[in-house]
């Protein structure tokens, strides 16, 4: 079967990145059969961008939520899961059936060249899998060249670049409207029998870091939210905050990370109802604790398996 591929890009005050990414989009070695832009709400100049690069690519269609059924103001786009709202306004316009493969891309986020077919190759190579993409780089902190952020690539895929089967994303009922969206997802892809990895000889250029237009503790309080909303145990939400507490601010990162999980509680934010949604979060966990454990001790073995004699035993 001939793969078909759409492209939907959700964007609010994208005029420092847009162009830049739409260049990338059209020097693909196989471009998206259709783009979907779909502008939420921007007041800058991102609506004029739109309509030149529309001009430009016959491939690229705008679309503007103002046209489209409004839910009212957005304080906090990504506590409201704005982004995904405006991702399945786009979709609801087009017949998706018309497509093999559902690809989301930020519209600040720059592919290599290559990266399309690459990804497409993938799915053609496997037929379980359902939900994929690449990994991507920040900015380095010092302001010279990129840092790729690591991701768990057997099993996560980030945000900014997935890419479904139509099969895959029908399965599981499409994009959920909630802060957690992107965790929610590839979890419910793996209940219904789905593989979901990263590729991480894809790496794309992430120019504005995800949490950063609120401030980075936000972002990493957020996340802790995501982590409640997903129905993460706090047990393991302990362990990721001694990760995350290296980043920057170091310290701060992890409490944050915590306590936008512990507020999250208190507060009674709704979290995914569903018992065999949650029974399959903990399992999984359970299987990964287990595998880590496993790896540390083959590590262990096989240092001291290595490890000279010393010169007591020598003698």
């Amino acid at each position: 079967m001939t793969q078909r591929l759409l492209l939907i890009t959700p964007v609010h005050n994208e005029e420092a990145h847009i162009e830049m990414v739409a260049e990338a989009v059209a020097a693909q070695t196989r471009r998206p059969d259709l783009w979907i832009i779909v502008d939420d709400e921007s007041d800058d100049r991102t609506p004029d961008l739109l309509a030149s690069l529309a001009a430009r690519f016959d491939f690229i269609e705008p679309r503007n939520t103002r046209e489209l059924p409004q839910i009212g103001p957005v304080d906090d786009r990504l506590a409201t899961a704005a982004e995904a709202r405006a991702f399945n306004l786009g979709l609801a316009s087009v017949d998706r059936r018309a497509f093999t493969h559902i690809a989301k891309l930020d519209g600040d986020t720059e592919l290599p060249p290559d990266y399309f077919e690459r990804l497409l190759g993938e799915f053609a190579r496997d037929p379980a899998l359902g939900l994929a993409g690449g990994v991507y780089a920040d900015p380095d902190p010092s302001g010279e060249g990129w840092r790729p952020m690591p991701i768990p690539v057997d099993y996560h895929v980030p945000g900014t670049l997935k890419c479904y089967t139509l099969e895959c994303f029908e399965a599981i009922g499409g994009m959920q409207e909630r802060l957690g969206w992107d965790t929610i997802d590839e979890t419910y892809a793996r209940m219904r029998g789905y593989r979901t990895r990263a590729f991480p000889e894809l790496v794309a250029h992430h120019h504005r870091p995800w949490g950063s237009a609120d401030g980075t503790l936000r972002g990493r309080a957020r996340l802790g939210e995501c982590a409640w909303v997903t129905q993460y145990p706090l047990s393991w939400v302990v362990l990721r905050a001694l990760k995350i507490a290296r980043l920057r601010p170091r310290g701060l990162s992890g409490l944050a990370f915590v306590y936008g999980y512990l507020r999250s509680g208190w507060r009674r934010v709704p979290r995914v109802a569903d018992r065999d949604y949650r029974r399959f979060v903990h399992r999984e966990l359970r299987a990964r604790a287990a595998g880590a454990l496993r790896g540390r001790v083959r590590n262990r073995s096989r240092m001291a398996r290595l490890a000279p004699a010393d010169s007591a035993g020598d003698a």
